[in-house]
């Protein structure tokens, strides 16, 4: 592997993490006009849309088997289907600068989690930097206090899992698109959060004899906005972006380009949706920021089991 395609790899994983840390602002601008559900079938319409155009021009050339698919449905049930899910219903109760937060700790479960499967091991130094990314999280918890009876804190759970389900997808991910084309993986789980998504929507909207209400959003010009940046750009192209990135780099590193997004996502909720920023948010997330950088910059330079693998072709 050269050093340029490390670079575009590292530069990939960056535009990622800019892409992901503005969808919060068009998630909570898309909810105040439609329900999580509807917002997410429509999403990944325009996303299945978008993604279908160049297949059907023959500018993009699939090379996938009904044995492939199968093999990559473990991965879109984490992504995107489980992740968005969480993503979008916990963002009914918290807010988008919370969330940028909470996301932080994905590099923290994709650490635990790359060891473990994917043998990319870590030294004390990263320990210590990881333990202190987990203090982050704890004190931005302690200093909001915990009411077990508040919506806020069902947001935030959601959101948390959401950010674990975004690390389980990393490290399976990491596997996937070293044995098949990061294309084929991209459209494959865009697919599915088509197929999955929009079934379940229509199916609620038919059950409660409101189908019509399933249009009426489109209709609204910032939530079709909101929806086209969320479904081209935050879900196809941040696929393509992780899936192409993850053939080239470990799972671990790949991560810690996502702390951008937690910073983007805290700047925009405080421009565009006068969302409140206390100090112990900014406290928290630099624990958070500062253990994360750490735990990287203090890497064993050990290379995972999947280091050896031949990259996928350019």
């Amino acid at each position: 592997m050269t050093q340029k395609t490390i670079q575009k790899a590292y530069l990939a994983a960056m535009l990622n993490a800019l892409i992901v840390g503005l969808s919060f602002l068009f998630v909570k601008v898309a909810l105040a006009i439609s329900d999580p559900l509807d917002t997410l079938a429509h999403r990944f319409t325009l996303s299945f849309l978008a993604a279908s155009i160049p297949v059907l021009l023959g500018w993009i050339r699939l090379r996938t088997t009904l044995r492939d698919i199968v093999s990559f449905l473990p991965v879109a049930l984490f992504y995107p289907v489980i992740f968005f899910a969480l993503q979008a219903f916990g963002l009914v109760y918290t807010s988008s600068s919370e969330a940028g937060i909470i996301q932080a700790t994905v590099p923290i479960f994709t650490m635990i989690l790359a060891a473990y499967f994917l043998k990319e091991y870590t030294n004390g130094m990263q320990k210590v930097f990881t333990l202190l990314s987990v203090a982050g999280v704890v004190y931005i918890f302690a200093s909001k206090g915990v009411d077990l009876q508040s919506a806020n804190l069902t947001g935030t759970v959601l959101v948390f899992l959401s950010a674990l389900s975004l690390s389980a997808y990393g490290v399976m991910a990491r596997k996937v698109v070293k044995k098949h084309h990061y294309m084929d993986v991209t459209y494959a789980m865009t697919v599915f959060g088509f197929l999955f998504f929009n079934g379940m929507s229509v199916v609620s909207h038919i059950s409660a004899g409101t189908l019509a209400a399933f249009f009426q959003p489109l209709a609204n010009p910032s939530f079709l906005v909101s929806v086209l940046y969320l479904g081209v750009l935050s879900s196809l192209v941040t696929s393509f972006l992780s899936n192409y990135a993850l053939s080239h780099i470990e799972a671990s590193k790949m991560s810690v380009c996502n702390q951008i997004s937690t910073l983007v996502t805290i700047i925009a909720g405080v421009i565009w949706l006068n969302e409140r920023v206390e100090i112990f948010h900014v406290v928290g997330g630099a624990l958070i920021l500062i253990g994360v950088v750490g735990a990287n910059v203090f890497s064993s330079g050990r290379k995972s089991a999947l280091s050896g693998d031949k990259a996928l072709d350019q």
